[in-house]
C-alpha cells in the first residue's frame, strides 16, 4: 500500500515556552481532504497542523512521582520499625509516637536510630562481604536518614527527574535511575566501610551526569547551548562540593554521577535531524537521502561508554566481594568525602559501647570517648542499648 509521503514536511519546532533550550523535529502535515482546513489548523498558527514525531515524542512522567511516593512509605515503615519511643529515653515530636524521631543530638535530620536503617536495608559492607547480603546495595537507596534528607532528595529528583521521564520516558531514565544508584553504592562500598550509609544520592547524581553526557553527545539540537553547558556543570560542582562536609556520603555522590554520566551516552542518544527529516519526508528531502541515524562522535562515545561501564561495574564487584578497602591503595582518597577543618573534624570510626550491669542498672561506657553513664532499664533489648550507646557517644 503506497504511503502520503507528499504532503510531509519536517520543522523544527520549539516544544517548550518561555526560553527553553532543546529543539524538536516535528511533522507538518496538510490536513485530510475529509477535515476543512480552516478546523485542522483552528488552533495552530497559519493553518499548520502539527503531528509530533516518534522519536522526539513527549512522555506523560509517572515513574519519577511513583519513586517519590515508595521512598515516603519506606521511610514511614522505617519510622514505625525504629519505635523510639519502645528503644530511647527520649523521642522529638514524641505525639507521633512510634514514628517519632530519634533525640536530635543523636540525629538531627529527624529520623531514625542507625540500628532501624540497619534492619531496614542500609549498605552495611561487612554484611555484603562477609554475609552475603548484597542486596543492600540496592535498597540503601530507597532509605534516607530523616525527614530532611528526604525532603531534599525527594525535591531534586522532581525537579531533575520529571523533565528527564518527559523528555526521553520512564524505561530509560528508570533504568539511569536504578543503575547509577547502584553504581553509588559500590563506590561508596569500596571506600566507606566503617558506617552504613542510605539515601538517593547517588541515583539524584546520576540523573545530573545522564543530563550532562545528554547535552554534549546530543550538542547539535540545543539552542544557547554553551551557556547550557556553564550552568549545569556549576550545578554539579557545586552539589559535589556539599559532599566534602562530614556526615555525608559523597563517593556515592560521585560513583552515582559517574555511572550516570557514561550511561546518559547510551540511553539518551538522538537520531540526527537529517535523518529524521529523511525518514518521514523522503522525497522532499532527498539531498539528505545518506544521512545517517547518528554522527560517528555519537556511536564513538556511545561504544566507549558501555565498554567503560561494563568494566567498570564488573571490576568494583570483584574488588567489594574480596574485601577490599580502596582506601589503602589511594592514601588522599578520603578528601574526596571529608575536608577536615577547624570546625569539624571527618571522624568515620564506628560508635561502640562496653555495658557492664548491676541489677537493672546498666553503666554504659563509650569506647571512643571513655564518656559513661548508668542507666535503670528493665529487660533492655539490644537495639535499646545501642540506641543509648549512639546518644552518649555523640
Amino acid at each position: 500500500m503506497a504511503m502520503e509521503q507528499d504532503n510531509i514536511q519536517i520543522r523544527v519546532h520549539s516544544r517548550r515556552g518561555g526560553g527553553g533550550n532543546m529543539i524538536h523535529p516535528v511533522s507538518l502535515e496538510s490536513p485530510p481532504p475529509s477535515i476543512p482546513a480552516a478546523a485542522a489548523g483552528a488552533n495552530s498558527p497559519n493553518g499548520v497542523v502539527y503531528r509530533e514525531v516518534k522519536h522526539f515524542k513527549k512522555w506523560l512522567p509517572w515513574l519519577i512521582p511513583s519513586f517519590v511516593v515508595a521512598n515516603t512509605v519506606v521511610f514511614i515503615i522505617t519510622m514505625s520499625v525504629n519505635n523510639c519511643p519502645k528503644n530511647s529515653d527520649s523521642c522529638v515530636a514524641g505525639f507521633l509516637g512510634r514514628l517519632s524521631f530519634q533525640p536530635f543530638k543523636e540525629n538531627p535530620l529527624l529520623g531514625p536510630s542507625s540500628s532501624a536503617l540497619e534492619k531496614m536495608g542500609a549498605l552495611d559492607v561487612y554484611k555484603v562481604v562477609h554475609q552475603n547480603q548484597g542486596w543492600r546495595l540496592i535498597t540503601c537507596m530507597w532509605l534516607h536518614g530523616g525527614v530532611l534528607h528526604l525532603l531534599a532528595n525527594m525535591l531534586s529528583l522532581l525537579i531533575i527527574g520529571i523533565r528527564l521521564e518527559r523528555e526521553f520516558g520512564f524505561v530509560r531514565i528508570g533504568l539511569l535511575y536504578l543503575i547509577s544508584g547502584f553504581g553509588g553504592s559500590l563506590l561508596s562500598a569500596l571506600f566507606i566501610q566503617s558506617n552504613i550509609s542510605v539515601g538517593a544520592s547517588g541515583a539524584l547524581f546520576g540523573l545530573l551526569g545522564g543530563m550532562l553526557s545528554e547535552l554534549i553527545t546530543n550538542w547539535t539540537i540545543y539552542a544557547n547551548k554553551v551557556s547550557a553547558l556553564l550552568t549545569l556543570v556549576i550545578i554539579i560542582a557545586i552539589n559535589l562540593a556539599v559532599g566534602i562536609l562530614p556526615h555525608v556520603d559523597n563517593f556515592a555522590h560521585i560513583g552515582g554521577f559517574l555511572s550516570g554520566f557514561f550511561l546518559g551516552f547510551v540511553f539518551l542518544i538522538r537520531p540526527q535531524f537529517g535523518w529524521v527529516s529523511q525518514r518521514y519526508a523522503p522525497s522532499i528531502n532527498s539531498s539528505a537521502s545518506n544521512t545517517p541515524k547518528f554522527k560517528t562522535y555519537q556511536c564513538v562515545l556511545w561504544l566507549f561508554s558501555l565498554i567503560l561501564v561494563i568494566v567498570g561495574f564488573t571490576v568494583g564487584l570483584v574488588l567489594l566481594l574480596r574485601g577490599e578497602d580502596l582506601n589503602d591503595h589511594c592514601s588522599w582518597c578520603h578528601y574526596l568525602s571529608c575536608v577536615p577543618t577547624s570546625r569539624w573534624r571527618c571522624n568515620t570510626q564506628p560508635i561502640s559501647c562496653q555495658a557492664e550491669q548491676t541489677g537493672s542498672q546498666y553503666t554504659l561506657t563509650c569506647s571512643n570517648s571513655s564518656k559513661s553513664r548508668t542507666y535503670s532499664l528493665l529487660n533492655p533489648t539490644a537495639t535499646q542499648i545501642q540506641g543509648l550507646c549512639t546518644q552518649l557517644c555523640i
